[in-house]
């Protein structure tokens, strides 16, 4: 299995985009297509590392040789409401339909002029995009600005993805700094499970999907969130 190599060009780290990016996304966390500005601008090679990663597994392969998309499978609700009560699936759902999301609202928010040349890395580029939210319902981290940086940490762990880490450090030190410290061990302890866990971006969702959430958690050894759990509830008593 070949990989079409870009040029050198590509891999480029741009600091000044990431930067420009940065500050509208701390004024306005919302605005998730910054978060991808980001990503972009600093990836450099950590995403061709991952996609030859990915192909190197047998998982990986098959998804490669059946031009498998994962967002299909996302978007089926009918389908994910079928499946056990206590499935991954069924959580899956309700995580996005109590956050009233959609499973494509990330491939709108991602949308640029950046095209990935070579289809079998863009097709594990959009598979690891579309897993952003099940790894929310996997990993326990909901969808609050201290969960986003939690689920950050954790993503940085498994992706070495420097964008992504630059993310996590600047949401961390405003949490820290403009309302509660303890983001700083929990989004440390997310990075830690994120490095203990199995890597996730080689692993069949769409039959995991049917499995129950507590099996799937013990299968790609995922702990339970350690102190994010007291900033929710102190949020919740404020």
């Amino acid at each position: 299995m070949t990989t079409k190599q870009p040029s050198n060009d590509s891999y480029a780290l741009r600091p000044r985009e990431a930067w420009s990016a940065l500050k509208v996304l701390l004024a306005n966390p919302e605005d998730t297509s910054q978060v991808f500005a980001i990503v972009r601008a600093l990836t450099g090679k950590s995403m061709l590392r991952g996609y030859q990663r990915f192909a190197r597994t047998d998982t990986g392969q098959a998804i490669l040789q059946e031009n498998r998309s994962l967002l299909d499978h996302l978007s089926d609700r009918k389908a994910l409401r079928d499946m056990p009560r206590d499935s991954l699936g069924r959580a899956y759902l309700h995580y996005v339909e109590s956050e009233q999301i959609t499973a494509d609202g990330l491939v709108d928010a991602s949308a640029s002029d950046a095209v990935i040349d070579d289809p079998q890395m863009a097709l594990y580029a959009n598979r690891v995009r579309d897993m952003h939210d099940l790894w929310h319902t996997a990993s326990g981290y909901g969808r609050d600005v201290s969960g986003e940086v939690c689920l950050l940490a954790f993503s940085v762990a498994q992706l070495k993805n420097p964008g992504l880490a630059v993310i996590a450090l600047a949401g961390m030190l405003k949490i820290a700094r403009e309302n509660d410290r303890r983001i700083v061990p929990a989004a440390w302890a997310a990075f830690r499970a994120g490095c203990t866990a199995a890597w996730l971006p080689a692993q069949d969702w769409e039959a995991l999907l049917a499995m129950p959430l507590d099996e799937v958690r013990t299968r790609l050894q995922i702990p339970a969130p350690r102190i994010y759990p007291d900033i929710v509830e102190g949020l919740a008593a404020a």
